[in-house]
């Protein structure tokens, strides 16, 4: 499974020209699963995520996690984390996941996330989305997580 993590000062997923969803400070995750990925590693990667000190505290310093900060946290799914781009100049994405299962692994994903507490919102999965959203810093984390 494959996360790449933003430090946002807002985000906001737009599908058919209306506003799905929105989110003030936080981060802003995608989130992708390779074919074999499992619950252990929802599990591993949402504490990853709500507890990664990627955010600064008074001295400037990145020693603080979401849970610290009371992020809002958005989370879209995104097949295209696992392209192989090896040959050729087309992308291919046999590593990624089916449909059914990797949508049942983003909901528990999200599930997982949302139980920290924190606000946590979503596009949808499989939907053709316009997403926006301010990298504060600019941040970039990208966490993999294979069992």
């Amino acid at each position: 499974m494959r996360l790449i993590l933003q430090r946002t000062s807002g985000a906001e997923v737009v599908i058919d020209g209306k506003v799905h969803s929105r989110t003030g400070r936080g981060l802003f995750i995608l989130m992708g699963s390779k074919t074999g990925d499992s619950e252990q590693s929802c599990a591993f990667l949402a504490d990853k995520a709500v507890n990664l000190r990627i955010f600064e505290d008074d001295a400037g310093r990145m020693n603080l996690s979401a849970l610290d900060v009371g992020a809002e946290i958005m989370i879209v799914s995104q097949f295209t984390l696992y392209a192989d781009t090896r040959k050729g100049r087309r992308p291919g994405f046999s590593e990624a996941m089916e449909p059914v299962e990797a949508k049942r692994l983003y909901d528990m994903f999200v599930e997982r996330v949302a139980a920290s507490e924190l606000v946590v919102k979503t596009g949808i999965f499989g939907a053709k989305m316009d997403v926006r959203f301010n990298n504060d810093g600019p941040v970039t984390i990208i966490l993999d997580h294979d069992l």
